[in-house]
């Protein structure tokens, strides 16, 4: 049975990154590819960080019903494909979103039974520090940017697990700590105690 696992953050708190490491460390992981209509960013692959497409198509995709959720975020839109979960129950792996808090509450209503992980930064002040340190955002972005994460650090009480992003490799523990975690947890334990049980009837 695959788990889905929704990782949300405000802007620059480390989440690309610390998701990038959580797949290169713990196996039978797939990472759901966004669709956006926003422009390629820096050294960003059509298809490998997003599947970058026009509005109209995007439209058009919402009201084919394609998406299993979708948002407008900063006059863009990001979505996630229907296809990608069926891809990943198909070959028994577990999902990755890594979606903004109005997706994940999306996703939470049509997959109650998926884990979902809020990465915090430490402070104001240090996400600022990430926001300028990128260097991709004009002033007025990144002040927006900070207002956004107020409205969204708001919402982390809707989330399983709240993860602060303090130190990097630390932080990568951790959230490798709650996936595997949450396999045990789960359906795969199931399989394991299904055996033992038989031998005492």
């Amino acid at each position: 049975m695959t788990t889905v696992f929704i990782i949300s953050a405000p802007s620059g708190s480390g989440k690309s990154t610390l998701v990038a490491r959580l797949l290169a460390r713990v196996p039978g992981l797939v990472f759901s590819i966004s669709f956006t209509t926003r422009r390629p960013r820096g050294a960003e692959v059509d298809g490998l960080n997003y599947h970058f497409i026009s509005r109209a198509d995007f439209e058009a995709m919402i009201a084919g019903g394609e998406f299993l959720e979708w948002a407008e975020v900063f006059g863009n839109y990001y979505g996630t494909h229907w296809a990608v979960l069926k891809q990943a129950r198909g070959e028994g792996l577990d999902l990755v979103l890594d979606i903004d808090v109005q997706g994940g509450r999306q996703l939470q209503c049509k997959i109650p039974e998926a884990v979902t992980i809020f990465i915090l930064p430490p402070s104001r002040t240090v996400l600022d520090h990430r926001l300028r340190a990128r260097g991709e955002d004009r002033e007025d972005v990144i002040e927006r940017r900070l207002r956004d994460a107020a409205a969204e650090i708001s919402n982390y009480d809707m989330y399983d697990y709240v993860l602060i992003n303090r130190d990097l490799d630390e932080s990568d523990k951790v959230l490798a700590a709650i996936v595997e975690a949450e396999r045990v947890r789960r359906t795969r334990i199931e399989e394991q105690i299904r055996p033992i049980l038989e031998t005492f009837r």
